[in-house]
């Protein structure tokens, strides 16, 4: 990485929980195509003054993680449509002081479960009401999912999200089955409830595919009992390599091969 220097450019991420890991894949990438850019990770303690923060130091760009999502959109001056029709944000671009909102954690989820070949006629349960579970539903009704239903202990969150694109709604697991399994919660998060698995060794056993979001860990309770039951998974990890990816490129214009994201990936989980 070069020495900090007066030109570089700086990109940042604003997370209650911040981790390492999109630290460390944007700076590898950074030296790896020799690009003057350095990347920091933030908790902001005050939202509104951190997003003016973006404005008023040019900074170049931030990844926005949860619960930051919905709070940023008042914040913003452009929402591209990628942001807009799900009403979360999880990217923001400063064009020369105009902020513009993208959601890539919608293409994330949508490659996702077009790479893993997920069935159109499978059922569903997804499992949180959040900002990210607006993109997951998003990709999930696009790809020709329709028997989902989404699981929610807040009712008005849960119904809300539901109702947006014709789901059911469920306070609790219960004895429910699904043929995919989906987690956009904390449960199982490393610092949060790191111990929980969000969907029981029963609901596992009964599922066809078992779905974790959640990337600190990548190989969180849940995706333990899945491989444990033999079930394929599609991980967190998968997730972040890819809609970080898509960040890289808003950030810099520069798209890296399919090889530098696996290496940037790898390094960003390997400490």
């Amino acid at each position: 990485m070069p020495i900090l220097n007066k030109d570089m450019t700086l990109c940042i991420s604003l997370a209650a929980r911040p981790s390492n890991i999109g630290t460390r894949f944007h700076n590898y990438l950074y030296d790896a195509l020799n690009l003057n850019y350095v990347y920091k990770a933030f908790a902001p303690k005050d939202l509104a003054q951190a997003v003016a923060g973006i404005r008023g130091l040019g900074i170049r760009g931030a990844a926005v993680s949860m619960p930051y999502k919905e709070d940023v959109i008042a914040m913003i001056d452009v929402m591209d449509a990628s942001a807009a029709a799900i009403d979360s944000v999880n990217t923001i671009v400063n064009n020369d002081g105009v902020l513009t909102a993208y959601n890539t954690d919608y293409l994330a989820i949508a490659e996702l479960l077009a790479t893993h070949k997920v069935p159109a006629d499978f059922t569903v349960l997804l499992r949180g009401s959040g900002g990210m579970a607006k993109a997951v539903a998003a990709a999930v009704r696009d790809a020709g999912l329709t028997h989902v239903s989404i699981v929610a202990r807040n009712e008005e969150a849960g119904k809300a999200l539901a109702g947006l694109y014709g789901f059911g709604w469920l306070a609790e697991v219960g004895p429910a089955t699904a043929d995919l399994l989906i987690n956009v919660t904390p449960l199982g998060m490393a610092g949060s409830e790191e111990s929980s698995q969000s969907f029981d060794d029963a609901t596992v056993a009964a599922a066809q595919i078992v779905f974790d979001v959640v990337a600190l860990p990548s190989e969180t309770p849940l995706i333990q009992a899945a491989r444990a039951a033999g079930k394929p998974v599609i991980t967190g990890a998968e997730v972040i390599a890819i809609q970080a990816a898509e960040q890289f490129v808003l950030y810099t214009g520069v798209r890296p091969s399919p090889e530098l994201v696996r290496e940037a990936s790898e390094f960003s989980r390997s400490q």
